[in-house]
């Protein structure tokens, strides 16, 4: 199956979750059509991303902030602040892991989003929202965990796909800051694409100008979807 004979649905409008002042709506693939894993890598090729096993692109009728992005990893360079950063972390050890529930990730996601999202409808997790929101039933998904010694202090959790990998969500230790774990945690997909020798890291979705997505415009060789095909991103 392919893109061109693939149904796709606009949901109903509903509150953004990037500004208050707006309504979101997406485009989705045809729900009775079973989803697995090549069809996930076509359709994340063609921007779209998923939340738990909910594939969507954002379609809003009076909005187009949300685009979707990409590391050409072959062009990709690290800065200098991006070095310094790899350089402070070297004491950690990093594993690729089974992308499961554990009461450890668990209490570290909880602690995250607690202290990032204190006041926003994703504090106070529960167990399944855990589930819902991070894992799938595709076989698509690792975990990418970095410890000092053996304090868990970050988790990436990535789609492994043909198309490449794709940046699902990372975690960190809120008190540990000073290591710009997010960060640290991107530039870890970077080696495991280049590892597996991947075109192209995926990482969701970009808002000109918003707090929360600024950081991806500090990385290099950065390409955006626009008109149904990926293009340089310029300053």
């Amino acid at each position: 199956m392919n893109t061109h004979n693939l149904n796709l649905y606009i949901t109903a409008e509903h509150e953004c979750g990037y500004y208050n002042d707006r309504q979101s709506s997406n485009l989705i693939p045809d729900p009775q059509v079973e989803m697995y894993s090549d069809l996930y890598s076509l359709l994340l090729s063609k921007g779209f991303r998923r939340s738990g096993e909910f594939v969507y692109r954002p379609h809003c009728k009076q909005c187009s902030a949300c685009v979707p992005c990409r590391i050409n990893i072959e062009n990709f360079k690290a800065s200098k602040n991006q070095r310094r950063c790899l350089k402070n972390n070297k004491q950690l050890t990093t594993h690729l892991k089974p992308a499961k529930f554990t009461d450890e990730y668990f209490s570290l996601y909880q602690r995250y989003l607690d202290s990032r999202h204190k006041n926003g409808s994703m504090a106070d997790p529960q167990p399944d929202d855990f589930r819902n929101f991070l894992l799938n039933n595709w076989n698509t998904s690792i975990f990418i965990e970095s410890r000092l010694n053996d304090k868990l202090l970050c988790v990436a959790v990535v789609d492994f796909l043909n198309a490449g990998p794709s940046a699902v969500y990372t975690f960190f230790d809120p008190d540990e800051h000073k290591r710009s774990l997010g960060t640290f945690a991107i530039l870890q997909q970077v080696w495991l694409a280049r590892l597996y020798n991947k075109e192209h890291l995926y990482l969701g979705y970009w808002i000109d100008g918003h707090p929360k997505m600024e950081y991806k415009r500090k990385f290099s060789s950065l390409e955006i979807y626009r008109q149904d095909s990926w293009i340089s991103f310029t300053n």
